[in-house]
C-alpha cells in the first residue's frame, strides 16, 4: 500500500497523538508512506499566521518517520484542473490531485474528500 498523510495527520503521527487504529495500522505496514510538498507550504503558512505552532521542521518529521517527501509535479497540476469544487481548501485539493495522479491512498480526517472517490483511510 502507498499511502499520502494530510497535513494534520501528520502533525499528529509526529506528536505521537490521535490517530486512529486503522490510520496507525496502515502506516506501520505501508511499502510507502508520502508526505507531500503542500504539507510543508500549509504548515509554514498557518504557523506565519499564528493559527498553528511548528514543533519542528517538516523535512525534519518526515525523515525521522522513515516517510518520503512528495514534490508537486506538473501531472498532479493536470490532475488538480479536473477536479471538481466539492472542497474549497487548495491544500487539500491538491493532495487529491497527487493521490489521483499518483494512485496513493489519502490518510485524513476530512470526510469531505470521500466525494472526490479518492481512496482514503479514516484518521
Amino acid at each position: 500500500m502507498r499511502l499520502l498523510l494530510d497535513t494534520h495527520v501528520l502533525i499528529w503521527w509526529d506528536e505521537g497523538a490521535r490517530l486512529s487504529g486503522a490510520a496507525n495500522d496502515a502506516i506501520r505496514a505501508a511499502d510507502q508512506v508520502y508526505v507531500s510538498a503542500v504539507t510543508g507550504w500549509e504548515i509554514a503558512i498557518k504557523a506565519s499566521l499564528g493559527k498553528i505552532r511548528a514543533r519542528r521542521t517538516v523535512s525534519d518529521a518526515i525523515e525521522d518517520s522513515g516517510f518520503e517527501e512528495l514534490p508537486v509535479f506538473l501531472r498532479h497540476a493536470a490532475a488538480l484542473s479536473s477536479l471538481p469544487m466539492h472542497h474549497r481548501d487548495p491544500f487539500d485539493r491538491m493532495l487529491v490531485a497527487q493521490a489521483k495522479a499518483d494512485r496513493l491512498t489519502i490518510v485524513t480526517r476530512d470526510a469531505a474528500l470521500k466525494a472526490y472517490r479518492v481512496p482514503l483511510i479514516a484518521a
